[in-house]
């Protein structure tokens, strides 16, 4: 896999070090035919599941963003002398002060007058310093730097405990830690219980809005007038963090974009590949990334072996046994067999997001601790080189139960659930975004990924969307209003992604400019670079965390520079 607008060898690119190759066939005369016709039976069966789920069921289009619950706790408590390794420790809220600033519901219409919601803060100045700075040859006392996370679709109480990164490098700069919730997640609720009923706020631009009128309160009202901002954020918030940089380049200083899939949209050229997702999954299922040999080659397999099955009761009991099914969940149709297809593929989809190297309860919405490289675990089920359709079945059971019997506690499993359902009315609203501006297409095709064929159905997403929420995405604006990837013109900015995370498809692994850093992780999931450090990091990622702290350092004192000495910005 080549980043895209790049061939690997121009200056500034960063590739993969560990080429993408597919494993040989060990004996390619003897499976030519027989292959060609199990593919060829895979796109049919496939096709058909795809044709039943739309007669069947229309289900609302859904997000692969992970969606975490505010129980979710730290990775690593720095007050502590040693570090624990075991993915769970005290609460870094007792650090900070929590309040709630009036925001305008609306920022860019009077059609709701002066009216406010209450939007969650968490201020931390466990670190922040005054320091001195030369200003025209005189000496002047400031207030230390901002670090102000953009918070995205989930309680931001989250992020505050997970993000490491800024946790550890505050105390070098004497920094203030801000970490601002979106508005309709967690507590912040323009409308309370009926925000569902208004979600016309929904939107990035506003969350945006939100930001910059929090940053100029809180340096006026902590008398930080000089002090440089910079915003921090990964996935969702990573995308926020480096469109906040582009449009209020007045207001933050610089952006930390990790895992930010912000090149993911249509209209974007060149195009975006629809299947990039699906096909760093299915790297992550190969030798080349960890994985036992035949995981990928197997699992494709694995979703024709349960068609195969599934034709007769026996067939079905094996089935329902393997994956220990509960005793009220159908599986007598075939949409019964799509829907349980669909939800053993979306733990691939999150183990490889999760592919941290040391256990983590960051992907699990802290209820417990995957396994580190949950992905190669996962794979163990399928190591011999042929299997039958019962072994793999059973082996795509056992991988699915990586994700979702973490806790080897479930007694049974239903494919009707997700591995935390008290996350629903968060997906809701993350649904909602998707269904407007975050249109993000995803497709799959059974050749150059594990799966089975899934084209973007562009008219049914359309459809959903109207019957679900009454709204008609618009496709396009994401890139018509953020610049797609004609972002030249605008500076300060990193985007990091990790070999093993799927979102790097949609993100940005080239140096645009001499100040649009693009730094690529070896063996780095989502945004594993903010994550707390541990003893188990890859090289790779001391070594962006190491660069990334040195780019922003150079951003502060430049900052403090231009303030200080009453120069304006220049681009």
């Amino acid at each position: 896999l080549q980043p895209e607008g790049g061939d690997g060898g121009s200056q500034g690119t960063t590739t993969m070090k560990r080429a993408h190759k597919p494993n040989p066939n060990p004996n390619p005369y003897r499976c030519r035919y027989q292959c060609r016709y199990r593919y060829l039976v895979a796109v049919v069966v496939s096709l058909a599941f795809l044709l039943g789920k739309r007669t069947e069921a229309k289900r609302p289009p859904t997000s692969l963003f992970p969606v975490p619950a505010h129980e979710a706790g730290l990775l690593f408590d720095p007050t502590e002398g040693e570090k624990k390794n075991n993915g769970r420790s005290t609460n870094l809220i007792d650090l900070c002060k929590e309040f709630y600033y009036d925001s305008d519901v609306d920022h860019f219409s009077w059609s709701l007058k002066s009216r406010t919601y209450k939007q969650r803060v968490f201020v931390c100045d466990k670190y922040w310093q005054d320091r001195s700075v030369d200003a025209d040859g005189k000496e002047k006392k400031v207030r230390g730097p901002i670090f102000f996370y953009t918070g995205n679709e989930a309680d931001v109480t989250l992020y505050l405990n997970a993000t490491g990164f800024m946790w550890e490098y505050a105390p070098e700069v004497g920094a203030l830690l801000v970490f601002a919730e979106h508005r309709y997640y967690g507590k912040s609720s323009p409308f309370g219980s009926d925000d569902r009923e208004n979600l016309q706020y929904l939107t990035s631009e506003q969350a945006l809005a939100d930001y910059a009128n929090l940053i100029e309160y809180i340096k006026e009202d902590w008398g930080a007038i000089d002090s440089p901002v910079i915003c921090f954020g990964g996935s969702y918030g990573g995308m926020l963090s480096s469109w906040f940089r582009m449009k209020y380049p007045h207001v933050v200083d610089g952006a930390f974009a990790a895992s930010a899939p912000i090149w993911s949209f249509l209209g974007e050229l060149p195009p975006y590949d629809a299947g990039s997702f699906a096909k760093v999954v299915t790297y992550d299922a190969t030798r080349e990334a960890g994985a036992s040999e035949y995981c990928a080659q197997n699992i494709r397999s694995s979703w024709v072996a349960a068609q195969n099955m599934s034709w007769t009761s026996q067939g079905r009991d094996h089935i329902r046994q393997a994956f220990q099914l509960c005793d009220d969940v159908p599986l007598e149709s075939s949409y019964n067999l799509t829907s349980l297809l669909y939800w053993a593929q979306t733990s691939f989809d999150y183990m490889a997001m999760g592919n941290y190297p040391y256990p983590s309860s960051y992907m699990t919405n802290g209820k417990g601790d995957l396994p580190a490289y949950p992905m190669r675990v996962a794979c163990e089920a399928f190591q011999s080189q042929r299997m039958s359709d019962a072994e793999l079945v059973s082996a795509l059971a056992q991988a699915s139960k990586v994700w979702y019997n973490y806790t080897n506690s479930m007694e049974c499993l239903d494919y009707r659930k997700g591995v935390n359902p008290e996350t629903q009315s968060v997906g809701e609203m993350w649904d909602y975004q998707f269904c407007t501006e975050m249109f993000m297409p995803s497709s799959r095709d059974g050749i150059h990924d594990m799966f089975f064929p899934q084209p973007f159905d562009y008219g049914y997403q359309i459809e959903n969307c109207q019957k679900v929420w009454g709204v008609t995405p618009r496709p396009y604006w994401v890139t018509v209003n953020f610049g797609g990837k004609d972002i030249n013109a605008f500076s300060n900015i990193i985007f990091s992604n990790g070999e093993y995370d799927p979102w790097r498809g949609g993100g940005v692994l080239y140096n645009v400019t001499e100040s649009i850093h693009a730094i690529f992780i070896d063996g780095g999931a989502h945004h594993l670079d903010f994550m707390w450090s541990t003893k188990y990091d890859p090289p790779s990622v001391l070594q962006a965390r190491a660069q990334e702290r040195d780019i922003i350092h150079e951003w502060i004192e430049d900052a403090y520079k231009r303030k200080v000495s009453g120069r304006t910005y220049s681009f």
